[in-house]
């Protein structure tokens, strides 16, 4: 009882800031909840410093909380349905989330940037944003300020592509649905995606949302074998430098077991698709899952130097920049490649 009773102070901490973000985040729904809590987080920093006794329940939430969130998303994942619609995009989903990983992995040493943060920064701008980043940090190892970091900046580009991909879109006359798959394909995060389909739609009075959220939700599946090659990756290195010893290694070593759990999520929701049950009974849990990472963030943000994150913050933009517009660029030439639009 007492091993759970000194987690709470930090926890419900991280609640109230949750809570505060929760409701910018309804407010301005472009820069999300997520965004709102790493920065009132490092905003809370500048002026308390967590005792020790705050600080286990606020480790607890940036890391144990945080896989939870990560095992609750599977459950909004029907794997079947996603692959069956998205199919179509699969070439293009593929193309542009090589092009980012690979632009993180050549630029890195050229940036001088941290290893952990040029991951971060090429997954969350290839696959899915603060969700990729979520389930990403834990396999890796990421502290805080990785985290902080590649969220910030995923949030930069997330403003820019809602603010020009429509009329990006009208200048190279993209139709509704080339629109749906640049928009799925070249936009980082979920929330976004939705608000540039939603501008897209405003202008030209088509439906483009649901194709675009297909697209990324197709996008997201890729979830699954990043993490587990980057937790097998990192095995390998520990075992080649010594760190651990060479033995048959544990499931729990090569997958995560929260990546495991979030498969399983996924398989369960897929499943009960195909005998007639309607996903819908998870909506609780997803909601629940978006507001445990809102949590997570902000337990990151107030273990994070707001004054450090802008000094140190240059290199990632850049990467994050040239990640942008590689895949801003593979998706359209993609799609004129396959005559999409």
């Amino acid at each position: 009882m007492h091993y759970v009773s000194k987690r709470i102070p930090g926890i419900l901490l991280c609640l109230l800031m949750a809570i505060a973000a929760s409701f910018f985040g309804g407010l301005a729904p472009l820069v999300g909840a997520s965004v709102f809590a790493i920065f009132i987080g490092m905003f809370v920093n500048l002026f308390y410093k967590p005792s020790d006794s705050v600080q286990i329940g606020v480790r607890f939430t940036s890391k144990f909380i945080l896989q939870l969130a990560v095992i609750l998303l599977g459950f909004g994942l029907n794997l079947s349905q996603v692959l069956a619609v998205g199919k179509s995009s699969l070439p293009i989903i593929f193309a542009t989330i090589t092009t980012s990983l690979v632009i993180a992995f050549l630029l890195q040493k050229t940036l001088k940037l941290d290893i952990n943060t040029a991951t971060l920064v090429g997954v969350g701008s290839s696959i899915c944003g603060g969700s990729a980043i979520a389930a990403t940090a834990p396999v890796i190892d990421a502290d805080d300020h990785d985290i902080a970091q590649a969220i910030s900046v995923i949030f930069l580009f997330n403003i820019l592509a809602a603010l020009i991909f429509p009329t990006l879109g009208d200048i190279i006359n993209l139709s509704n649905d080339g629109f749906a798959i640049f928009a799925g394909t070249a936009v980082n995060d979920t929330s976004s995606v939705t608000a540039t389909a939603l501008a897209w739609d405003g202008i030209h009075g088509s439906n483009t949302l649901d194709g675009a959220t297909v697209v990324k939700l197709t996008r997201t599946l890729a979830i699954i074998p990043i993490t587990l090659f980057l937790s097998f990756y990192r095995l390998r290195q520990s075992q080649v430098s010594g760190l651990i010893k060479r033995q048959g290694p544990k499931i729990g070593k090569i997958f995560p077991m929260f990546i495991i759990y979030f498969i399983l999520a996924s398989l369960l929701t897929s499943f009960l698709t195909q005998i007639g049950i309607s996903t819908s009974i998870f909506n609780p849990l997803k909601q629940l899952s978006k507001f445990l990472i809102v949590m997570a963030m902000a337990a990151i943000g107030l273990n994070t130097h707001l004054i450090k994150l802008i000094k140190t913050g240059k290199q990632a933009i850049v990467l994050g920049a040239c990640c942008w517009i590689a895949i801003t660029l593979m998706s359209l030439g993609m799609q004129h490649l396959f005559h999409l639009w």
